[in-house]
């Protein structure tokens, strides 16, 4: 019985830590929507957009909770949040096309249509990480929504100062993607039999993403060395 808790819980904060390691996008597209409006206003928005975007993105991971029991799918889901766990790594959106609300209701629509597209890369990773528990799906978003709306300029703050928690989060991330692929019905068999190429695959898929997104910021960062020193000539 402690033991299923103990599982429960991790799982749980596992599901608490990814939401809020993709969520930084989120954030700043609520902050971005709410721009334009009075401060009294802002507040209403960022709580109506933010309840809105929650309902629709519950609603929106139970769907993929219930397609991932059809065959492959959790193969494609795993490959797909491989993508996107290199994406954290090596994206630097800095979304500005958000277009600021001018009412209240704007502001909110905004939140919630931006929300709902950039939010496919949570619905995977927490659809993944629940293994199909819907109690879990829900207790994760309610709890880690609020954290974001009110905790959102704190965690980017900590992200700037301790960049190792992206790592961190592409890891967990790659972790969820591989023991998505393992199980997937059609490969379990497979994997259940070798114990050992299981973890092979699973420390191959997290040490292939951070590489990958490590050399890919590397290379960023020599692109945007080298452009400063051009213009400073200049």
């Amino acid at each position: 019985m402690e033991a299923s808790i103990f599982a429960f819980l991790a799982k749980l904060v596992n599901i608490v830590f990814l939401d809020l390691i993709l969520a930084g996008d989120n954030a700043i597209v609520i902050g971005l929507a709410a721009r334009n409006l009075p401060s009294s206003t802002q507040k209403k928005a960022i709580f109506y957009g933010t309840g809105g975007a929650v309902l629709l993105r519950i609603a929106a991971t139970i769907i993929v909770v219930w397609l991932l029991k059809i065959p492959w799918l959790l193969l494609v889901g795993g490959i797909l949040l491989i993508g996107i766990a290199y994406k954290l790594l090596a994206d630097n959106d800095d979304h500005t096309d958000v277009k600021a609300g001018r009412t209240l209701w704007g502001a909110v629509r905004t939140i919630i249509v931006a929300d709902a597209a950039m939010g496919l890369d949570n619905v995977i990773a927490v659809a993944g990480a629940a293994q199909q528990n819907i109690i879990l799906v829900v207790l994760g978003l309610l709890i880690s929504v609020p954290i974001v709306v009110w905790g959102s300029t704190l965690f980017i703050k900590l992200i700037d100062r301790f960049p190792w928690i992206i790592y961190l989060g592409s890891a967990v991330l790659g972790y969820t993607a591989s023991n998505m692929i393992t199980e997937e019905k059609r490969l379990h068999s497979f994997f259940e039999e070798h114990p050992s190429v299981r973890i092979v695959f699973i420390v191959i898929v997290i040490v292939a993403i951070l590489g990958a997104g490590y050399l890919k910021k590397r290379s960023d960062s020599r692109k945007k060395n080298n452009e400063n020193s051009y213009n400073h000539i200049k």
